[in-house]
């Protein structure tokens, strides 16, 4: 089993997996998928699939399924003996159970401290695979999943919310309002979305880069307002010292992860990344270390497209905000010199409605 940045869940998960097939060998696929409270969407998460194609980067409403609705309410398990008889084939995963021949399903509502979290499913190419030994047997599977999801999630939310109770101690005013930092998520995961069959990214890559970009700019809680408020450009003694705020950055986030003992979160080395690469450009024009191309890590190349497709489109005190297309037209001429990574800014061209609709859902006030 390969691991790589942003997929160590996954290879837990096909490790547990291997364990519980000795119990119950008839368990053909675990997955779980994770519940967005904000917009009431059910994103795949990880899994671990035995044979066949696996779904990835599907999400849906979770008020519009009347079932699983009614399953996180109830925190009730289901069974379905023969998928076939009951799912709409209509529904694009439905479809894809049934493509794929599974014939019996077990599905879990997961619940951390009283909050719904997501659903584990189990699925199986026999019909009537999960008896009532079977699920017993699954019990304590169930519990292990449960609580390793549970707490690297838990570990993630941990330095997250640690990051932005630093930005607001520190009473930080600059442009980037926590509806910069909602925008840059969803801006950062729709282009890791398209980008994921092209480089082999897995759901759980996505979920966490999504979860991490509000770490990006950490670092200019410790830049003067003097130069972090300036409305107009600033001096090369100035610029100089806004570049800091990405050491500054890698500086707290290190302390976190040592303080929160957070070094053996599986995907520390993502958050660094995120941290330390955003400012970087492929030309190696970029800072702090100048790397270039494939040296700065992708979800990095992500984050600096993301950043200033944000910058581009948002009101600032000297200038107005661009529209969508006129902002992507300049995002391809950085691509044109050199600056940014092509594919990641394809990525938003094709999906210039959806760009537009996140930058109104998350308007600044």
């Amino acid at each position: 089993m390969i691991r790589q940045v942003g997929d160590d869940l996954n290879y837990r998960l096909r490790h547990l997996h291997e364990h519980l097939l000795e119990q119950v060998p008839d368990v053909d696929r675990i997955a779980c998928a994770l519940y967005e409270p904000s917009d009431d969407m059910l994103k795949t998460f990880v899994h671990s699939t035995r044979q066949g194609g696996a779904i990835k980067g599907y999400e849906f409403r979770l008020s519009e399924s009347e079932s699983l609705s009614g399953l996180a309410a109830s925190r009730k398990a289901r069974i379905l003996d023969e998928i076939a008889d009951v799912v709409d084939p209509a529904n694009p995963h439905s479809e894809w159970l049934l493509k794929e021949g599974y014939r019996s399903s077990f599905t879990l509502p997961l619940y951390e401290r009283d909050e719904f979290i997501g659903f584990l499913f189990y699925d199986s190419l026999k019909p009537g695979a999960f008896s009532k030994k079977v699920q017993r047997s699954l019990e304590v599977y169930n519990a292990l999943i449960t609580l390793t999801i549970a707490n690297e999630l838990n570990l993630v939310h941990s330095i997250t919310t640690s990051a932005q109770i630093a930005r607001e101690f520190a009473n930080l005013r600059d442009f980037e309002s926590g509806n910069h930092l909602e925008r840059m998520a969803h801006y950062s995961r729709l282009i890791a979305r398209e980008l994921a069959p092209r480089h082999g990214l897995s759901d759980e890559y996505i979920e966490h880069l999504y979860l991490f970009a509000p770490l990006h700019d950490i670092g200019k809680i410790g830049i003067p307002d003097s130069v972090l408020l300036k409305p107009g450009g600033l001096n090369a003694e100035e610029r100089a010292l806004m570049n800091t705020h990405v050491q500054k950055g890698i500086d707290v986030l290190e302390r976190m992860i040592g303080e929160f003992g957070l070094d053996a979160l599986p995907d520390s080395q993502m958050m660094r990344n995120v941290v330390a690469g955003h400012h970087e450009c492929l030309d190696g024009s970029g800072y702090p270390n100048g790397l270039k191309a494939s040296e700065i890590a992708l979800e990095a190349r992500i984050i600096a497209v993301a950043d200033i497709l944000d910058a581009l489109t948002s009101h600032r005190p000297y200038k107005e905000p661009w529209p969508v297309e006129a902002a992507v037209s300049e995002l391809e001429r950085l691509v044109d010199t050199g600056k940014l990574d092509g594919d990641c800014v394809q990525a938003l061209k094709r999906h210039l409605q959806e760009v537009s609709t996140i930058r109104d859902r998350f308007k600044d006030s």
